[in-house]
């Protein structure tokens, strides 16, 4: 696959100026309103991602897994006899870098889309902004965003509203009844603990602590991790992603001895990678199968596509973009052999019950969340995800 950086080695990238990537996508092909099917057979997408930043590690994994099925897809023949070009920008985590990367690939009329843009407050910001240009699978879980979110943006994983409940009824489940939580004071976390808050009141459990770190990006986890470890809850459910090391290693040295159940955006390989032997027995929400199981269609061929593009390391965020992109893919497929912007939208729409071998995505009749799909893993003695 044709891309702005390397797909092989993903060196780190410059944030997306608008006239540096209409210079990099072709000039020419900007000053058409629509892409000229006698002059190219080539989709172009986009996607928006850290490479940089605290979160690069979840952005490079974002960007091989898709990039692996379109490179399958392009060996293949391609879709309707083009080939696919994902082309890439880095927005260091940073909401108005992601902004001004999604603007400048709705600028380019040779773009079709935005792919799995990552995080809740960049994602926040791009669909604030883009109209009338499909977004498909934002890497956010936040309802607070889906709940005004326009009808070009099509999401594919569960809710953290969905994450919450999962993780608590498999703790009551497991026989727990003192459950505490750690949330950033801010409004991806407030909404969180307030979905935390319903839960626990359904299954009629008190939370046994509730502490606070002052953002989800910042360093200084080692005050709740000691109101954790005084409190002793037998499980603490974390939200916090990039600097959830931190806080697991905080919590340890405090005498804390919780089991740690953490949301799907701090389950990156980096991270686990990150919490070394503290990592075992530390749970997390999923909300694809375990990419590192065969049980399914979806993981044997997710895991093939990566080895033809010479990777082996099988992620979860990885295997989250290879989904994003098979659906994107299906509503290129259903878009024709002169598919436009809003033919791709209405092709997305008329998705219903899409099976790719270990979960389905549905969408149609203005439902614009595709998976329900939650599971639980749990890290294991060799820092494998087991479920």
């Amino acid at each position: 696959m044709t891309r702005r950086d390397s797909s092989a080695t993903l060196p780190a990238t410059r944030p997306l100026a608008r006239r540096h990537f209409l210079q990099q996508c072709g000039t020419a092909a900007a000053v058409f309103a629509a892409p000229s099917w006698a002059q190219s057979r080539t989709i172009r997408l986009g996607t928006t991602v850290d490479q940089t930043g605290l979160e690069k590690g979840i952005g490079s994994d974002l960007v091989r897994g898709a990039t692996a099925y379109f490179n399958a897809v392009n060996k293949a023949g391609g879709i309707n006899g083009a080939k696919v070009e994902l082309v890439t920008a880095d927005d260091q985590f940073k909401p108005d870098l992601a902004k001004a990367n999604a603007q400048a690939f709705q600028a380019d009329s040779s773009v079709f889309g935005i792919l799995s843009p990552l995080g809740t407050r960049p994602t926040a910001a791009i669909v604030e902004t883009i109209r009338d240009f499909a977004v498909v699978g934002p890497i956010a879980g936040a309802a607070a965003v889906r709940k005004n979110s326009p009808p070009n943006v099509f999401w594919v994983r569960a809710t953290f509203d969905a994450e919450i409940e999962k993780l608590i009824h498999t703790a009551v489940t497991l026989g727990t009844t003192r459950i505490g939580i750690v949330h950033p004071k801010d409004p991806l976390g407030l909404s969180i603990l307030a979905s935390f808050q319903k839960v626990m009141a359904e299954v009629k459990l008190e939370p046994v602590i509730i502490a606070t770190t002052p953002t989800n990006t910042s360093t200084d986890v080692e005050p709740a991790a000691k109101l954790i470890a005084k409190a002793q809850p037998q499980v603490v459910i974390m939200v916090l992603s990039g600097v959830a090391p931190l806080f697991v290693k905080a919590l340890r040295d405090a005498g804390g001895t919780s089991t740690v159940y953490g949301l799907s955006n701090a389950a990156s390989a980096v991270n686990i990678a990150a919490m070394g032997d503290k990592a075992r027995g530390v749970g997390f929400a999923i909300i694809v199968p375990s990419p590192l199981s065969n049980k399914n269609t979806l993981v044997r061929s997710y895991q093939a596509d990566m080895q033809a593009s010479g990777w082996k390391d099988y992620t979860l965020f990885g295997l989250e973009a290879y989904v994003n992109a098979r659906v994107m893919a299906e509503g290129l497929r259903r878009g024709g052999s002169k598919v436009t912007r809003e033919s791709l939208i209405n092709a997305l729409d008329s998705i219903t019950n899409f099976d790719l071998g270990g979960m389905r995505v549905n969408y149609g009749n203005g439902n614009r969340v595709g998976s329900t799909f939650v599971d639980v893993g749990v890290v294991g003695f060799d820092g494998r995800l087991l479920t």
